[in-house]
């Protein structure tokens, strides 16, 4: 009797007041994250439908042509892509090394000192400042400087600006993975003889791979879709590079295609601008898929 009771008592009644309040909070939190993911799905859609059309092998390598009512096409984006990678790659450069460096020192070296938390407050500022303050920050330095061997605007002066962008995903990932990492791992191998700095470079960081990754692949994917920093330093230009050289003159580059094209009144540099998009789209949604694929080869 006291078993036919329990499975009694134990059993799942739908209509009780505590699984309608769990289901209502259920569906409600469910009907929450459509909506946050909503805007997300409209705008893919919306870019594929009217960039993914314009897609072909000449838009995708051919010159822009200057605007003008008569064009049947308005060119391709070719250097502008190869732009987009040139000054991001600069940009990496610059901002990953320095990242990486700075968020082993902060969890690694800094004990929490009074310059670790200076620094982890100057990275959250930074973090949140407007992307156009660092444009005219590298504007101000370099460009109007001429520093970089007289040139002003250039695709170097672009990559400079992006790094700043970049360098605080990537400091504070950094920062945060190494945290997680066990205390007994890094005792493990400072205990067998390792120095610290093969502790770091053989346990901590390969430990803490997925989340420097991903601070990364954040900071990229910020870099490569913003247009007011490129504005007052790489500025644009709708030829391919042809040398190094190159890299101290003017730079096309996707976002600020997008920019210029979808202001003009002309239906063809309109449809270019869609089609950037949708390249821009397809390109920072490769990135994440590549970064995924290295944080699971790095679990194992």
């Amino acid at each position: 009797m006291t078993n036919l009771f329990l499975k009694e008592k134990l059993k799942f009644k739908p209509s009780s007041r505590r699984n309608l309040n769990d289901f209502s909070l259920t569906l409600l939190s469910a009907i929450f994250a459509i909506i946050a993911v909503l805007p997300l799905v409209f705008v893919l859609f919306y870019v594929v439908l009217k960039g993914g059309a314009q897609i072909n092998w000449e838009v995708l390598l051919l010159e822009p042509e200057p605007p003008g009512d008569d064009l049947i096409s308005a060119g391709g984006i070719g250097p502008a892509i190869v732009g987009t990678l040139i000054i991001t790659s600069i940009a990496s450069l610059i901002s990953i090394p320095i990242g990486i460096g700075g968020g082993i020192y902060l969890a690694e070296y800094s004990k929490g000192g009074l310059f670790a938390r200076f620094v982890r407050f100057g990275t959250n500022v930074l973090s949140g400042i407007p992307s156009i303050i660092a444009g005219v920050f590298i504007y101000a330095v370099v460009v109007s400087t001429k520093i970089l061997f007289g040139s002003m605007f250039s695709g170097i002066a672009g990559g400079m600006s992006l790094s700043i962008l970049m360098l605080p995903s990537v400091i504070k990932t950094t920062d945060e993975g190494l945290k997680l990492v066990p205390d007994e791992l890094r005792q493990g191998a400072l205990g067998i003889g390792a120095s610290m700095f093969t502790t770091i470079i053989r346990v901590t960081l390969p430990t803490a791979f997925r989340a420097i990754v991903t601070g990364i692949v954040l900071g990229l994917a910020r870099a490569a879709g913003e247009t007011a920093p490129l504005i007052f330093t790489a500025l644009f230009s709708r030829y391919y590079i042809t040398g190094f050289g190159d890299l101290f003159y003017e730079m096309g580059s996707l976002s600020v295609l997008i920019y210029n094209f979808a202001l003009e009144p002309y239906e063809a540099q309109n449809q270019l601008a869609w089609a950037a998009s949708f390249f821009l789209v397809i390109l920072l949604l490769a990135i994440n898929v590549i970064s995924r694929f290295l944080s699971k080869i790095s679990s194992r």
